[in-house]
């Protein structure tokens, strides 16, 4: 995401100033996006799991299913940069123990919102190597599902946005709650697509509805989600939760081995294509953290968010 320095703001006043418009009309944004209160930030987890302490990522492992979970309700689990590096290690960890999945979600509300505004507003250094930092940082992320060798399953439970809907297109299966919406407003902000969703949306969905989301930002309800083929099955929010973990645990159960190999067969030859990919995507987002018409498109919405 860009980073302030972009924006050579001359004295602090004007800095601190920028920063708090900034943080409201993040929030103001995420909570228009879906008419979820905050009373419900609890959230709801699996059957019979027990999830202990109040990490922002929570990896619990159960029933032959690791679970790595977005736990900031409070903040519509938008993702910090501590965040990424906790999800990379439970990557790491679940590739090589003895569960025969992944399953990622969110506590409350929100599935995810996408990037902390944070990771943006307090950015410090020359603008080059922040945007050269952040890029490698998001390339070796994407990296980690890409090389994945076991199932990967998403449970959203409520709105993504951002890189919570991009990563979907490297995942095996994605389960919608009815209330799920699906948003990537990248192109409103300046940016550029990542996590390879310019190569896996328009294979997923066709290059047509591919585009009316990563060129013109529209949303996506869970059953336009699944008719267009990003979402696996929408369940009512009403049983999203048992019938979700239900399922899930009784695939847990089949044989694991099998379930590698199988997905090693299907993805293997797409391997080289995504990373090239990642690598592409990656060096237009250095370019676009660092350009003069990203730097605007951000601070032309910041102002228009805040007249609302």
């Amino acid at each position: 995401m860009p980073k302030p320095v972009q924006f050579d703001v001359d004295n602090n006043a004007k800095r601190d100033r920028w920063k708090e418009t900034a943080k409201q009309n993040y929030v103001d944004l995420v909570s228009s996006l879906s008419p979820s209160s905050e009373a419900s930030s609890q959230g709801k987890h699996g059957v019979n799991e027990k999830v202990q302490g109040s990490k922002d990522i929570v990896v619990t492992s159960e029933d032959g299913i690791m679970k790595i979970v977005f736990n900031r309700p409070t903040k519509k689990n938008a993702i910090t940069l501590q965040m990424y590096e906790e999800i990379m290690l439970a990557l790491k960890n679940a590739s090589t123990d003895n569960s025969a999945m992944t399953v990622f979600t969110g506590t409350g509300d929100y599935y995810c919102s996408g990037n902390d505004l944070n990771n943006l507003i307090n950015a410090t250094g020359e603008i080059q190597e922040v945007a050269r930092k952040s890029a490698m940082a998001l390339r070796e992320f994407v990296s980690r599902f890409i090389d994945f060798p076991k199932p990967l399953v998403a449970v959203v439970n409520g709105p993504a946005i951002g890189i919570a809907v991009t990563l979907l297109g490297l995942f095996d299966a994605v389960y919608a709650s009815e209330k799920a919406t699906f948003l990537t407003p990248f192109t409103h902000l300046g940016q550029s697509p990542e996590a390879c969703s310019s190569y896996t949306f328009p294979k997923i969905m066709g290059s047509a509805k591919a585009a009316e989301m990563l060129l013109f930002g529209k949303k996506l309800t869970a059953r336009e989600a699944w008719a267009q083929g990003l979402v696996t099955e929408v369940f009512p929010e009403s049983t999203f939760e048992s019938e979700v973990w239900t399922r899930l645990k009784a695939y847990a159960k089949l044989p694991p081995n099998a379930m590698k190999v199988a997905r090693e067969l299907m993805r293997k030859h797409e391997k080289q294509k995504l990373h090239a990919v990642n690598a592409e995507e990656t060096a237009v987002i250095l370019e676009r953290l660092t350009s003069e018409e990203s730097s605007n498109a951000l601070m032309n919405f910041m102002s228009r968010k805040a007249k609302l």
